[in-house]
């Protein structure tokens, strides 16, 4: 057996037992989680904790890898070293690129103000950033757009570049993207050939090194050489627990281009339970997007097969055993076809219904934007008139009549016409919840509004559940009740629907835009 056939048995050996590196992780998760719930811990002992845990989720599960980066940024706004806060806004940075977020990631790292942070910082930004660049070119796909994009990754790197340590790992790391990135594929091979030779590295950075090493193989005529590389890479992925990375899937691509179909389909089938279970979006479009190509090719094969054999069936009529014999494996390869068909149809079916979710979320965020300005606007109108008045009222020192003034500020009011805005624009974006809502309702328990541009408190507390606001927490501050408050709403309108308590906010989800 050749040393890259040994790999890949390896490598189907490891898939085989994912499950056991998945449960070393999550035990390390439970551990840290138990040493969270001491209620004597300080700020900074559960920053640290945070941060052990969106390490542990980073690479593994993108839901929570989020809401962990989340949690980082608000422990940090109470730490007195503002770079608590740079440095968490950079793992919030890493996440949202991770899930194909580019201009949600670009925004975020806009706003990281660098000053007083630690070069190791202004490394990660700037080295994260070009990442960001470079990930968009390779999305984008378009020769003028790429080629801009990779220039000001490019520049985004030299910056990085400047601030790192001569001949450390990180600095390597950066020469080997950058060297990718500009084609120049011989020296990115020695720089990743020597950080695979001289650095003690980790399953995720032996991963992260082989892949870019596979890939300059690869561009270089060296299938062979990117096939073993890109093995070496996915091992070390699954070992380390790392769902989030495209070293299998990569790999489906290289095995698949190289005529070896069986194993593609096999590899590819991972690669997307390790996207699903990962919960990125870009991910699973990713994959989902060569899985019917490497599952069209092996239905080629399987009809070619059958065709073969039915010949075969044809040929040798007059021997009726082995009529029966051909017979029996046709209705197989018949029975197999299906099956690969049904296969095909649910990942069309799936990324279909992927897309049509991105494009639903696109529009509610377009009009919620938009929305928002507006509403800034007008406040900002008010505010400038407010101050405006009281100046007048200073510079004619008529003190007396500024406690007027700001009496004349009806906060409730204020908060009153900014809960009926957001029913205005939900009610334009679900103009069917309250129908659909009341549906799940016997008649005497549905809810009747009083114009149809206004919701009571419980519609309003599952509107901003079917926006995607899902933090009791977070709704009890929007709508100033307590948490417990939220929570026996909820309760309430659970307890008098007809549908099962377990399935009402799920079907509250399902309920259509536009």
């Amino acid at each position: 057996m050749s040393a890259p056939d040994s790999l890949l048995a390896e490598l189907s050996h490891v898939i085989a037992n994912r499950e056991t590196y998945i449960n070393k992780t999550d035990k390390r998760i439970e551990n840290l989680k138990n040493e969270l719930a001491d209620d004597n811990l300080t700020q900074e002992e559960k920053f640290n904790l945070y941060n052990k845990l969106y390490f542990e989720y980073r690479s593994f599960k993108f839901d929570s890898a989020f809401t962990y980066a989340l949690k980082l940024q608000e422990i940090a706004h109470k730490l007195p070293d503002p770079t608590h806060t740079t440095y968490a806004n950079l793992k919030l940075s890493f996440t949202m690129l991770s899930s194909g977020m580019f201009k949600e990631t670009l925004d975020s790292l806009n706003a990281i103000n660098l000053a007083g942070a630690p070069d190791s910082m202004k490394i990660d930004y700037y080295g994260l950033k070009a990442r960001a660049y470079y990930d968009l070119a390779s999305y984008n796909m378009d020769n003028y757009f790429a080629e801009r994009y990779i220039s000001q990754g490019n520049m985004l790197m030299d910056s990085a570049l400047v601030l790192s340590e001569k001949n450390s790992l990180e600095y390597y790391s950066l020469v080997g993207l950058k060297l990718l990135k500009e084609q120049n594929f011989e020296k990115a091979k020695r720089i990743f050939h020597l950080i695979l030779d001289k650095f003690e590295l980790s399953e995720h950075d032996f991963a992260i090194a082989a892949a870019s090493l596979a890939v300059a193989y690869k561009e270089t005529g060296k299938t062979d050489k990117a096939i073993e590389f890109m093995t070496r890479a996915a091992i070390a992925d699954i070992k380390s627990s790392t769902t989030e990375a495209m070293a299998l899937m990569t790999l489906a691509e290289y095995l698949y281009n190289n005529g070896e179909e069986t194993l593609a389909y096999d590899y590819i089938k991972q690669a997307l339970h390790d996207a699903t279970f990962y919960g990125a979006r870009q991910r699973k479009i990713q994959v989902a997007a060569i899985l019917p190509i490497i599952e069209g090719e092996r239905l080629a094969t399987v009809e070619g097969q059958r065709r073969t054999l039915f010949v075969y069936a044809i040929a040798v009529t007059l021997l009726s055993v082995l009529v029966i014999l051909f017979t029996i494996i046709i209705f197989r390869q018949l029975s197999q076809l299906r099956e690969a068909k049904r296969t095909v149809t649910e990942a069309n079916n799936n990324l279909q219904e992927m897309n049509e979710r991105l494009m639903e979320a696109n529009k509610i965020k377009e009009e919620y934007i938009g929305h928002s300005f507006n509403v800034y606007s007008d406040y900002l109108d008010k505010i400038e008139k407010f101050k405006k008045s009281i100046d007048k009222k200073l510079m004619a020192r008529k003190f007396d009549e500024i406690n007027h003034v700001m009496k004349s500020i009806n906060l409730k009011k204020e908060r009153e016409a900014l809960y009926l805005s957001f029913d205005k624009i939900f009610i334009k974006l679900f103009p069917n919840f309250v129908p659909v809502f009341n549906s799940y309702f016997n008649e005497e328990d549905r809810i009747t509004i009083k114009d149809n541009e206004s919701l009571n408190i419980e519609l309003r507390i599952f509107a901003l559940l079917r926006i995607g606001i899902h933090d009791h927490e977070q709704i009890a501050r929007i709508l100033e009740y307590s948490v417990s408050t939220i929570y026996n709403y909820k309760t309430k309108v659970r307890n008098r629907s007809i549908l099962p308590n377990e399935e009402f906010e799920k079907r509250i989800m399902e309920i259509k835009a536009f």
